[in-house]
């Protein structure tokens, strides 16, 4: 499955029961920044369980523009040789992020401190996607920034020759915006301070004090604040990359909706500010089982085993929000199998995804016989205990975790669902389809 020009469509249909093993790949969040880190530190990095979608491996090639050795050893194994924090050179061409948000916006933090300059571009979702989010505070370190109308790619940055520390409070909840700036702050002297008022994922963090670099974090009366100690020198650092949990939901969801289903899906992360879905699933009455935990490459991680379950509608705090961002497209879908209505609150980063996934999804599921409303930061699905319709099909605006929520969507309704390009999927997943019809989906 490989991302191309070529609109690939694709159909699921009722499935028998799902059972056995689903080895979803690596944390993609993980892998981007194991790759940046790596780059940024002296000497060798030596990365296992590397996600090697496209979106990471043009994160791979961007770091080799930028002057770092990378190096594909075998199946996700990688090994990386860094240049040092400030010690970018300047690319010779454009940096195209394909579809990655996250690639983009890490690697314009990571190089927006050293006095080079670099033009970024993506496809045609990423260069919707809004980047004055970012650009803002990477201007106040002294950064130079030209951009298309409405601060979107493509995005020059003259990185800041005499950068200075910056105090940034994050405007919304985006582990994004928080990673761009720390790793900013890197090559900034003195302290860069993030402050948000609520927790996103911690990777950044993890890492970095892994590789070396001093940070804390404290809970204040402003928030959470990341204080990080400028021009460390970091070390390379053997990074094991755990399961991704934002992969391993596809499979999950689908065996929770699908009768007589018996998974099991092992190493996958459990990090608490990436563990929202599985807390709003075992609240609906999800029947997962969480064995053999354990540590790997600094994060939790464990098995599921998940079986078939009656399911319950829910209300999802907004507090809950940054901890399953990526996980509510698949959510809407759980939700039409539950009795009763879920609503999910405080998601209106959902309309600057890849696509805006509340449009997205509400549109394709009321297609396919669900009954959804939303506002601008809420979507609530009527559920009834199961799809009775399918049958209509799916427009996935380029996004992956589109395609693949209709897809499982499909695998429990009564009619197919075919989405209009399954093709984005290779982004994040590209193993997907065997996967699935490794554990008896019929997917085609």
């Amino acid at each position: 499955m490989s991302h191309s020009a070529e609109p690939l469509p694709m159909t699921a249909r009722a499935s028998g029961p799902l059972r056995g093993e689903a080895k979803v790949p690596g944390d993609k969040s993980i892998s981007h920044r194991a790759l940046i880190l790596g780059a940024l530190s002296v000497g060798e990095t030596h990365i296992t369980g590397l996600l090697e979608g496209q979106d990471v491996l043009d994160t791979a090639k961007a770091m080799q523009a930028f002057g770092a050795q990378v190096e594909r050893l075998g199946i996700g194994e990688w090994k990386v040789n860094g240049t040092g924090v400030g010690g970018f050179a300047e690319p010779e061409g454009v940096i195209d992020c394909g579809n990655s948000g996250t690639g983009v916006r890490l690697i314009m933090g990571a190089m927006a401190t050293t006095p080079i300059t670099a033009t970024f571009t993506g496809d045609a979702s990423l260069s919707r996607r809004p980047m004055g989010r970012i650009t803002d505070p990477l201007e106040l370190f002294g950064a130079q920034i030209t951009a298309r109308e409405g601060k979107r790619l493509p995005v020059t940055i003259k990185g800041a020759a005499e950068p200075v520390p910056v105090r940034y409070k994050t405007p919304v909840a985006s582990a994004q915006i928080k990673s761009a700036v720390l790793l900013a702050g890197l090559n900034a002297p003195g302290e860069t301070v993030v402050i948000e008022s609520e927790p996103t994922r911690d990777h950044t963090e993890r890492m970095l004090t892994g590789f070396g670099a001093t940070i804390t974090t404290e809970i204040t009366d402003e928030g959470r604040v990341i204080t990080l100690q400028g021009r460390p020198e970091l070390r390379p650092q053997p990074v094991a990359v755990p399961r991704d949990p934002s992969s391993a939901a596809f499979p999950v969801v689908a065996a929770l909706i699908v009768p007589g289903s018996d998974i099991r899906v092992p190493g996958v992360s459990r990090n608490p500010t990436r563990d929202g879905l599985y807390v709003t699933l075992l609240e609906m009455g999800a029947d997962i089982r969480f064995e053999n935990p354990r540590e790997e490459g600094g994060e939790p991680v464990a098995d599921l085993l998940v079986r078939h379950s009656a399911l319950k509608g829910v209300t999802v705090p907004p507090a809950r929000a940054a901890s399953m961002i990526d996980e509510f497209p698949i959510l809407s879908v759980v939700a039409c199998f539950a009795e009763g209505p879920t609503v999910m609150q405080g998601v209106h980063e959902l309309r600057v995804k890849e696509s805006d996934r509340i449009a997205a999804m509400e549109a394709g599921l009321i297609a396919n016989g669900a009954r959804v409303t939303s506002t601008e930061d809420s979507m609530t699905v009527h559920g009834s205990g199961g799809l009775a319709g399918g049958g209509a099909p799916a427009a996935t605006h380029l996004d992956h975790r589109i395609a693949m929520s209709f897809l499982v969507a499909g695998l429990a309704s009564e009619q197919p669902i075919s989405v209009d390009d399954a093709s984005p999927i290779a982004t994040s997943f590209p193993d997907f389809l065997p996967l699935m019809q490794g554990l008896g989906a019929r997917i085609d």
